[in-house]
């Protein structure tokens, strides 16, 4: 069985990187689960589990340092394109994204790309309701304390 392919799109650096290479260590039609290293080498945070929600529209991330540490989930809000006939996965980041530590904190981040990214027409109007609306189901995913423990 052909190994399915994943890219990840981005708006704000215009980019579309191959992270076919991640490990998939489960897939169904509703999620897809990944093992990954960063892809440049970088002091903050070494690997990660992320769990891609492909109905939901959002990737929860757990970020680890080299010594196997928990640092924090990182969260991205997606459009998820899936290409049947190709088993291709688009995951094109809505720019908002959220992380939470350890203790509890939240932060909301890059809701000014967002803006930026409509007032210069590189994402549609629908596309920022969409990132809002799942931006407000995954905070009640994080207030519920049902982020990924593993």
């Amino acid at each position: 069985m052909k190994k399915p392919r994943i890219w990840r799109k981005r708006y704000i650096p215009d980019e579309i990187v191959d992270i076919s290479s991640d490990e998939i260590l489960f897939r169904n039609e509703e999620l897809i689960i990944t093992k990954w290293k960063t892809i440049k080498p970088r002091k903050d945070i070494s690997w990660g589990i992320s769990y891609a929600y492909l109905k939901e529209g959002y990737k929860i991330s757990r970020f680890y340092d080299e010594f196997e540490n928990f640092l924090y989930w990182y969260c991205d809000i997606l459009e998820i394109e899936h290409r049947d006939e190709e088993d291709l996965y688009i995951l094109k980041d809505l720019l908002v994204d959220v992380k939470i530590y350890p203790n509890g904190k939240v932060e909301i981040l890059d809701l000014d790309e967002l803006a930026v990214a409509l007032e210069t027409d590189l994402i549609t109007k629908q596309q920022v309701s969409k990132s809002l609306m799942i931006l407000s189901k995954l905070l009640k995913v994080v207030d519920l304390n049902q982020l990924p423990k593993v």
